[in-house]
Parts: C-alpha cells; structure tokens; sequence
C-alpha cells in the first residue's frame, strides 16, 4: 500500500473540490490518501471522492470527517489500515454536516443516496 499512500501530503481543502467549484454541497468528506485530494463520500449526491480515486488510479481514500480514521481500498472494496496522514485530519470542527450550510438544500435527505 505504500504506492497509493503519501502521508506527507496535506488535504486539498476543508470541502469537495468538485462540489466547491459546482457550486454543490456534500454529505460526508473523504480523502485522498495519495493526493491529499478532498472529494464527497459515495453516498453524496455526486459522489467525487470514488470518482476521483478512478479516475486517478489512487485507489485508497479515508475519512475526512471528525473523529473517524478509517482507509478503503476502492479496487478491493475492504477497509485497511494506513499511517497517520498530514494534519488536518478532518474539515474544521465547526463545519456543517451535510455542508456548506448555504448550499444544502431543506430536502437533502431526498438527495443523498
């Protein structure tokens, strides 16, 4: 796993990149753990942080939410561990979940996978 794992890299961000530039909202944060890149969790309505581990071939993402440390293999589709990745673990404590707040709108339950 060390190919697909640099835990020097910082994330990109404390927000989706794709959702950000859209102008869209996410569910739950994932990570990069090869690029630092931030993507929204499968169950989001785009879903960019899988799709951003396809396109790239860097397969293993993690959580970006506070207090969760998990690593998944998107080509296994298994949990496994990883080391402690550069800080920040997780978007800031006072973001919004789903977020950002002015973008989610008042039905996202209907919206999230």
């Amino acid at each position: 796993m060390t190919e697909t794992v640099d835990p020097t890299v910082p994330p990109s961000g404390s927000g989706c990149v794709e959702c950000e530039a859209a102008g869209g909202w996410w569910f739950h944060l994932r990570r990069c753990a090869a690029c630092g890149h931030i993507g929204c969790c499968d169950s989001s309505p785009s879903g960019h942080g899988t799709a951003h581990a396809e396109a790239t071939g860097h397969p293993v993402l993690t959580s970006f939410e506070p207090g969760e440390d998990w690593f998944y293999d998107v080509r296994s589709q298994q949990f496994t561990n990883g080391p402690r990745l550069a800080d920040p673990q997780a978007h800031p404590d006072g973001q919004t979940v789903p977020g950002p707040a002015e973008r989610v709108p008042d039905d996202w339950r209907n919206h999230i996978r």
